[in-house]
């Protein structure tokens, strides 16, 4: 016999022996038992046979025929409720038994079945039953799963050790490639001699051997040639075109100066063509690094697996599917992981015992409860739970929340905004706010800063940090190769759980923190995207508290106040607004920037504003 049939049998004793406990002439330990290990749902017939049989061992028969029919009543009653409602909760069964008990006690006086009691022993014996059945379910059923004993429940869903090692090494592979590229031949900006040498003869090949001169300039040993070419080179590489004095010093010794000026101006144009090709594949050759880097990354973060607590939190998980039971939902698998940060994880196969749909919202309420601490369910979980299984995943809810506004307007005479921005809320608890501004205007900026943004949003929602997304963007736009094709980046994150807000920026202008009447500005004076292929990302960290506003604006919004001071005017500006709805704050802000503009655009403008608030 397993270790769980053994404690339903313990259990089915401790009905037949609830009739030996009295109380005042009463019995109440017969409906309280009976009414939890009703609602627990074990096997409700033997549990009826062996609470009869108790009574009829050490009950008369007079209390006999009254708890008997008690009985009978609560578990029509509650079968009754199950089926309306799909559920039965702990309150609700523990108020039909206790109701019933009363009912049968005063149908008892009427009928005179049994020597008249005290109309307050009757309340008494409810009061006890019903507060029996809420205290004593959850114990019963927290003994029934037997505090994670349940081999079941000790089986993992994360990745298996061999899956996470042979991540590991995947990712220490490229590193590796990393490394090699990283450490190939630096860029150069000028020619090394073995270069000018090569040089030198291929101008020689194809302008001296034709001439009858050639034996006297190059083949003896103090010909001045020889230096005349290498001034002359050098001339050519610094300038572009030969010194006035060493052209001279040339068309002394040679009769074709001027043809060998123009074969090495060519030379070098040449030359310079293929440095810029070589200094082109050596910075992709960066960016394959740094793309290998993150890659290497995101597999030692897949590799880390969440730390399973389900032993050690057997108690709790109890808890958890005992709440879940109440509302009709049967948890077949329960696991509780434990992250890097400390926040817990929760991960439940569910399924709706009685054929109908649970809202994921009140299971997420009921998980809430078993927890003791606010849980919902993750994004992208299913909104309904029926009778096939589902694995849904719920998470601590954040501490803050917040709501986003937006305000533009498209530089006067252009059709389109090149701004371009983006709300988006990632799995941990993150709200990030992105502002990209195209250089230029119109529909070539809109198509790049559009470009930089979907870049960025796809990167950070298949799980790179936000730092590895902005320079895989970057590494993007860099092997894009378009001339002028630049782009800002204004990011704030604000982590939820504890309201630090995470600014990164390139390129981006001021953004201001107003809290109150107070306003924090936070600076930049890094280069746009796509510019080097090591781009330079300036972070800072800021401490929101409830009610704080954090205000992103593109540079047109700044520099054309034709004001000394643009940033202290729009810390003015937002010192005065008395506004707490985001979405109308932005709209003020950029009304009172056209008042310092005379109602003109003369760039693209936007103004992206997000509220944070305690839940």
């Amino acid at each position: 016999m397993n270790k769980q049939k053994l404690k339903q049998v313990l259990l089915y004793a401790l009905a037949l022996f609830a009739s030996r406990v009295s109380l005042a002439g009463c019995y109440p330990l017969i409906p309280g038992l009976f009414g939890v290990l009703l609602l627990e749902e074990v096997n409700r017939t033997l549990l009826l046979i062996f609470t009869l049989f108790g009574m009829a061992l050490f009950v008369p028969v007079q209390a006999m025929a009254k708890y008997g029919m008690a009985i009978l009543v609560a578990a029509a009653s509650v079968k009754l409720v199950e089926w309306a409602y799909k559920s039965c909760r702990t309150w609700v069964g523990a108020a039909i038994c206790a109701i019933a008990s009363f009912a049968l006690t005063i149908s008892g006086e009427v009928l005179q079945i049994r020597n008249r009691n005290s109309i307050w022993i009757g309340i008494l014996e409810c009061v006890f039953v019903f507060s029996f059945i809420l205290v004593a379910a959850p114990v019963i059923h927290a003994f029934l799963e037997g505090w994670g004993w349940k081999s079941r429940e000790a089986r993992k869903v994360v990745k298996s050790p061999e899956n996470g090692e042979r991540l590991k090494s995947y990712a220490e592979s490229f590193n590796g490639l990393s490394k090699m590229f990283s450490q190939m031949s630096r860029p150069k900006d000028r020619f090394e001699a073995e270069e000018v040498g090569r040089m030198q003869q291929e101008i020689a090949g194809k302008i001296c051997l034709s001439c009858s001169q050639c034996a006297l300039c190059w083949e003896q040993e103090n010909s001045p040639m020889f230096q005349v070419f290498y001034r002359l080179l050098h001339s050519i590489e610094r300038r572009g075109t030969p010194d006035l004095e060493v052209n001279e010093e040339l068309s002394q010794y040679c009769m074709y100066a001027k043809d060998v000026v123009e074969e090495a101006v060519g030379v070098f144009e040449k030359a310079r063509l293929n440095m810029a090709w070589y200094n082109r594949l050596l910075e992709n050759r960066e960016v394959i690094a740094q793309q290998l880097d993150a890659m290497a990354y995101i597999m030692k973060d897949c590799a880390r697996e969440y730390t399973d607590i389900s032993k050690n939190e057997g108690q709790l998980l109890a808890s958890v599917k005992y709440r879940l039971r109440e509302r009709g939902a049967v948890t077949h698998e329960a696991h509780l992981y434990e992250k890097s940060n400390g926040r817990k994880s929760l991960q439940l196969r569910l399924s709706s015992k009685w054929g109908g749909c649970i809202a994921v919202k009140d299971l997420a309420k009921a998980v809430s409860v078993g927890m003791k601490r606010s849980m919902v369910a993750a994004k992208n979980s299913k909104t309904l739970v029926g009778k096939e299984e589902a694995l849904i995943s719920f998470e601590e809810e954040p501490k803050y929340k917040t709501l986003h506004g937006v305000a533009r307007l498209a530089k006067d005479g252009a059709q389109i905004s090149g701004d371009n921005f983006s709300f988006l809320d990632l799995e941990g608890g993150q709200s990030i706010l992105t502002l990209s501004d195209g250089m230029g205007s119109g529909i070539r900026a809109c198509k790049e800063s559009e470009t930089v943004i979907e870049l960025i949003e796809k990167f950070l929602e298949t799980g790179f940090q936000k730092e590895t997304a902005i320079r895989m963007m970057n590494s993007a736009m860099v092997m894009h190769g378009e001339d002028g094709m630049y782009s800002t980046v204004d990011m704030a994150a604000i982590d939820l759980y504890s309201g630090s807000c995470e600014f990164l920026k390139i390129g981006g202008v001021t953004t201001f923190i107003k809290r109150g009447e107070q306003v924090e500005t936070v600076s930049s004076a890094s280069l746009p995207a796509g510019v080097f292929s090591q781009v330079e990302i300036e972070k800072s960290r800021r401490q929101l508290a409830d009610g704080d506003f954090v205000v992103l604006v593109s540079d047109g919004v700044l520099d054309y106040l034709h004001v000394p001071d643009p940033e202290e005017t729009v810390k003015e500006i937002l010192e005065t607004i008395q506004i707490n709805n985001p979405g109308q704050l932005a709209k003020h802000i950029l009304e009172r920037i056209l008042l310092f503009t005379g109602g003109k655009a003369e760039d693209d403008m936007t103004v992206l504003t997000a509220g944070v608030w305690e839940r």
